[in-house]
C-alpha cells in the first residue's frame, strides 16, 4: 500500500461514490476500485459497503480512515523538514461553514494563495458545530469555529470577528407570542440547533430564566435553521453573520424584542502542533496581519 492509495482511499471514504471520487482523483472507476481492493487485501478487512445505489465505510473502514489521515498528515510533516526553506509547499486543508467561506475567507485565501502557489488548498463545507472535534480529531488542519467557552490545552485560536445571535422569524408571521413585551420562547415555536454553541447560549437563558421552551425540531447548521424558519416551521435563532449572507434573508425577519444571548467570537482554530508546519504556519501569520489591518 502506498500513499496514492491512500488518498484513493480518503477521496472515496469522503465523497461516498466511486464515479465522483474517481474524477476527484483523475482516474476511471475501474481503476479507483482496483486501488481500493488491494487496500482492502492488505488491511484484511472489507472497507466499504457498496449495492447498486450507496457505498458507505464498515466499522473497519471508520477506524482504518483514523490511520489513513494521520499517515497522510505524517508524511506531509516529514517532507516539509526537508524542504527548501524559501519554498512553502505542501496541503492544507481547511472546514468552514458555508457562510465564513463566502464572508471570512475570500480575502485570506487569495493573498494567501497568490504568496504560495506551491501549497495544495483543499476546502471543506459542513456544520459549524463539528469544526473543532475535526481539527481535534486530526481530520482537518484548520477551522473556522466559534470561540468555545472553555478552549481545549491543543488549540490555538485567532479571532476574526463577533456576532450577535439573533431570533428570527417568517416575514409573513406578524403575531408573535409575548411575555412582558418580549417574545415568549416557552409557547413560540422553536427551530433550533442539535448542538454547537448558538444551543448552549439558548440553553443557559433558558436554564437561568427558568423556560421549559417549546422546540418544534432541531436542525443542524444555521444555513438549515433558516431553511426551516422560511418554511414556516418556528422561530430560529442565528448568528447575525449567517442571516446576513443567507440567500433566505428577504423571506425572515429579525424578531427585535426578543431575548438576548451573549454573542460569541468566530475565528481560526488549528492545533499548536499543526502550526509548526510552515504552510500552516504561514497561513496563519497572514491572518493575523489582515485581522490587524483591519481592526
Amino acid at each position: 500500500m502506498n500513499l496514492h492509495e491512500l488518498k484513493n482511499f480518503l477521496t472515496l471514504a469522503e465523497l461516498l461514490h466511486f464515479g465522483k471520487a474517481a474524477h476527484a482523483c483523475n482516474m476511471s472507476p475501474s481503476a479507483l476500485t482496483r486501488s481500493i481492493q488491494r487496500t482492502e487485501e492488505v488491511v484484511g478487512q472489507p472497507l466499504f459497503l457498496r449495492d447498486n445505489r450507496t457505498v458507505s465505510l464498515t466499522p473497519a473502514g471508520e477506524k482504518f480512515r483514523a490511520y489513513a489521515v494521520q499517515a497522510v498528515r505524517d508524511w506531509d510533516s516529514f517532507r516539509e523538514q526537508f524542504q527548501d526553506t524559501d519554498t512553502v509547499s505542501g496541503l492544507v486543508s481547511i472546514y468552514a461553514s458555508v457562510t465564513a467561506v463566502y464572508s471570512l475567507l475570500p480575502n485570506l485565501l487569495e493573498s494567501y494563495r497568490s504568496a504560495y502557489p506551491d501549497v495544495q488548498l483543499e476546502l471543506r463545507t459542513g456544520s459549524a458545530e463539528e469544526s473543532v472535534k475535526q481539527v481535534l480529531a486530526g481530520e482537518i488542519d484548520l477551522s473556522v469555529a466559534a470561540l468555545p467557552d472553555q478552549q481545549h490545552n491543543q488549540l490555538e485560536f485567532m479571532p476574526l470577528t463577533q456576532t450577535d445571535l439573533v431570533f428570527v422569524a417568517p416575514k409573513k408571521l406578524k403575531d408573535l407570542p409575548q411575555s412582558n413585551g418580549q417574545l415568549d420562547l416557552a409557547k413560540a415555536p422553536l427551530v433550533i440547533p442539535r448542538s454547537g454553541l448558538s444551543r448552549k447560549r439558548l440553553d443557559q437563558w433558558l436554564k437561568k430564566n427558568n423556560t421549559l421552551p417549546n422546540i418544534n425540531t432541531e436542525v443542524s447548521g444555521n444555513e438549515g435553521i433558516l431553511a426551516m424558519v422560511r418554511l414556516g416551521c418556528g422561530i430560529g435563532v442565528v448568528p447575525e453573520l449567517v442571516l446576513e449572507r443567507s440567500p433566505f434573508r428577504k423571506d425572515v425577519r429579525k424578531i427585535e424584542n426578543a431575548p438576548a444571548l451573549s454573542p460569541y467570537v468566530v475565528g481560526l482554530c488549528t492545533t499548536q502542533k499543526n502550526l509548526k508546519r510552515p504552510a500552516i504556519s504561514a497561513l496563519w501569520q497572514l491572518a493575523g496581519e489582515q485581522n490587524s489591518t483591519s481592526d
